[in-house]
Formats: C-alpha cells, structure tokens, sequence
C-alpha cells in the first residue's frame, strides 16, 4: 500500500500544479474519476494486465471507447502511464490530487463510519457541526460498518473521533486489566 502511495505522490503533485497553472482543476478532478472508474473495473482490469496487448494498443483502446472525456493534457498523463506501467495507480493519483485540491480550497474529506444507515438530516447536522468545529468546508462520505456496534466514528486525515460502542468497550476492558 505504501508504495503505490509513494508512486501516485510525484504525478498527483505534478497534476495539481499544471491544474493550478491552467486553471482546470475541476476538470482534472472529472479525468481522473473517469479513468479511475475504468481501471476500477473488473472487466477492464483484464485488459489492462493483458500481457498481448502492447502499450500503445491499451491507450488506442481507451481513447477508442465511446464518450471518452479527454484533452490532450489528459491524454498525454493516459500514455505516460501506460509506458510505465503505472495504470494501476490512477486511483491512488486521484485520491492523491483531490487531497491536494481539497486542502488549497479549504475543505476537508471525512469519513463517518457508522454503526446503522444515517438518513439526510443526521448526516447534514454531523457536517455543520464538524464545519462549526474545524471552521472549515466538510464533505463527507457515510460508510456503514455493523462492527462498530452502535454509535459512529470520524475520521479526518489523521484525526479519527471516535464515539461506537466498538471503543468503548475496548476502553473499558483495557482499564479493567489494569
């Protein structure tokens, strides 16, 4: 895992600054969702570890599928990748440039884990408090986890806030060993 991190860090840079320098940094964020939603995909995944195809037929095929949404700056990041072998890192490049974005415009990714589905309105009140809080933009991405037992756990970057049941007890049982 660290080293795919460590491999998507010098293209997720170098993307955000080109994307600062022309002003497209939203339109980097839709390229690199669209070519991670191929790469993520179980019937592509084939193609692209298909050792007959060469390089240059794998980025022919991608540019060759309908509707494909790339300029030329794109499409250059698409062959550059392919040569090195690196298609398998697009998602860890685009989490990578998103951060990055994120963290220029002031926002910050969470992650609610929670114990049970949250609908609408708990979810919003969760955000306006952690924006109230941190005094900055929150978006947030709710996974449900049964583990947890009840109650929810937050985690921004490095910080993780964590209120489940799951904590707790192992709170308790670790004070009650010592």
């Amino acid at each position: 895992m660290a080293e795919i991190t460590t491999i998507a860090r010098p293209y997720a840079e170098a993307l955000f600054r080109r994307a600062q320098e022309t002003g497209k940094a939203a339109q980097w964020s839709e390229h690199l969702a669209w070519l991670t939603s191929l790469v993520e995909n179980e019937q592509f995944a084939g193609v692209i570890s298909d050792p007959r195809l060469t390089r240059e037929q794998l980025v022919q095929f991608i540019l060759g599928l309908s509707g494909t949404p790339l300029d030329s700056e794109a499409q250059n990041l698409l062959i550059i990748l392919a040569e090195n072998h690196r298609l398998g890192a697009l998602p860890a490049i685009a989490r990578q440039y998103e951060g990055l974005r994120h963290e220029h415009e002031g926002i910050l990714d969470a992650q609610i884990t929670s114990a049970y589905p949250l609908n609408e309105g708990q979810v919003q009140q969760l955000m306006s408090r952690l924006e109230k809080r941190l005094g900055k933009e929150v978006r947030v991405h709710v996974v449900v986890d049964s583990a947890l037992l009840g109650g929810i756990s937050i985690t921004i970057g490095d910080r993780v806030i964590d209120g489940s049941v799951r904590a707790r007890l192992e709170q308790m049982a670790v004070a009650l060993k010592h």
